[in-house]
């Protein structure tokens, strides 16, 4: 495991969150219960009896790459959130996030010191419809497309337009138009924010015994980084029967806008599971197919760290592929005992192009994580280990994080 595992680092980060959430729940003590919907008759009341809530995270984060310097870097996230109540069915809400660095590590994880606004949007919601304009966290399906990069301490959120409806029966769309995307390396950063001209649709079906199916479009321009303009085209079937449970997607992409490819590149993932007792099994298969020299199959807008391991491997750049595409043959195993949930991961990834890449196997990883609550604070720790092959260099990572909630 990690060389540089030490007692410091972890401390560090747990014991200031205790201490700062500690301090809070004293100030907070008997306040426990969620408090009722209210719906305010002035804009004033809506105001006065808005919800404000405060978010405490603290993480260290090792890093050992063989042959590079180690990374260790703690980090506490502190995000409050003020909410209005509805009115005439309108809503307001901004969050606001400060990360600071409790370790004098400056570089090397993508977890800047700052302040920013996480989001600011106004809404309104008639019916089963709700529109929604401003600075909002847009998760899609599993986020293998479309989400937030919640694990890293700053979150990505987008600025723009969006409208949820779910008026049909067994029915939910969404459709956005985006503007910017506030990205995880903060507005300090040249590459913080990208401007954009795109449009997001997802359409689910859930009315199907056998399970719900997606259809998505999602038409990617890109200006601040026009290599990540593309226009993807998929569906999506997931369901579970009995004790097990299946997922089917495919997806086409080509390049589009001004991006300086020209490709055509495909998706596909086909997973089942087992449930058997406290345990579930999960394998599967997922590909992030190439056109040869011409470009691979991007996902610039998913949370990455979920897929293809969590070491971060294969981040592209930000593109979430490298060249030759990525083929990742994966099993999961997760459990919860007395309270503490375990999971376990194994990863093999290949080049899906040996011929555009020079490379066949990749390498592979491990990972596992356990979490629990105790007290107030989630406790949470996480390992990853990449043994390369072709691809880079073996690299182990941790991850020892405590938050709350008040």
């Amino acid at each position: 495991m990690l060389k540089m595992l030490g007692k410091k680092s972890i401390c560090c980060g747990l014991l200031s969150l205790i201490a700062a959430a500690g301090n809070t729940a004293a100030a907070t003590a008997g306040g426990t219960d969620e408090p009722a919907e209210v719906t305010a008759a002035t804009v004033s009341e809506a105001l006065a009896f808005g919800k404000i809530t405060l978010g405490l995270r603290a993480r260290s984060e090792l890093v050992d790459t063989d042959g590079l310097e180690t990374v260790d870097l703690t980090s506490l996230k502190t995000r409050l959130t003020y909410e209005s109540a509805l009115f005439q069915g309108f809503r307001a809400l901004i969050e606001m996030d400060d990360v600071t660095h409790l370790s004098d590590f400056e570089g090397g994880v993508a977890d800047p010191a700052g302040t920013e606004i996480n989001q600011a949007s106004l809404s309104y919601t008639i019916g089963g419809t709700t529109i929604k304009y401003g600075r909002q966290r847009i998760l899609l399906d599993n986020q293998r497309f479309v989400g937030g990069v919640g694990f890293r301490q700053n979150e990505q959120t987008y600025d723009g337009l969006s409208i949820s409806d779910s008026s049909l029966a067994n029915t939910t769309l969404f459709l956005a138009h985006i503007d910017n995307i506030n990205r995880i390396f903060g507005e300090d950063s040249p590459v913080g924010d990208h401007e954009n001209d795109s449009y997001l649709l997802n359409a689910k079906y859930s009315g199907l015994s056998a399970g719900s199916i997606t259809a998505y479009a999602y038409l990617l321009d890109n200006e601040s980084a026009p290599a990540f303009s593309t226009d993807t085209y998929g569906l999506r079937f997931a369901g579970a029967t009995g004790a097990a449970s299946y997922v089917l997607e495919y997806a086409a992409q080509s390049a589009a806008a001004d991006n300086p490819s020209n490709f055509d590149a495909a998706y596909l993932l086909a997973e089942a599971g087992y449930k058997l007792g406290p345990v579930t099994l999960k394998g599967g298969y997922e590909l992030l197919g190439a056109d040869g020299d011409e470009g691979q199959f991007i996902t610039p807008l998913a949370t990455l760290h979920k897929f293809q391991g969590w070491n971060d491997m294969f981040l592209g750049g930000g593109s979430g592929n490298i060249v030759g595409g990525i083929e990742d043959v994966y099993a999961t195993l997760g459990t919860a005992l007395a309270g503490v949930k375990l999971s376990l991961n194994y990863h093999q990834l290949s080049s899906d192009d040996t011929d555009a890449s020079g490379m066949d196997k990749l390498g592979s990883e491990y990972g596992f994580e356990v979490g629990g609550k105790v007290g107030f604070a989630e406790l949470s720790l996480q390992y990853s280990s990449y043994i390369a092959e072709e691809y880079s260099v073996d690299t182990d990572k941790l991850w020892l994080t405590a938050q709350a909630q008040f």
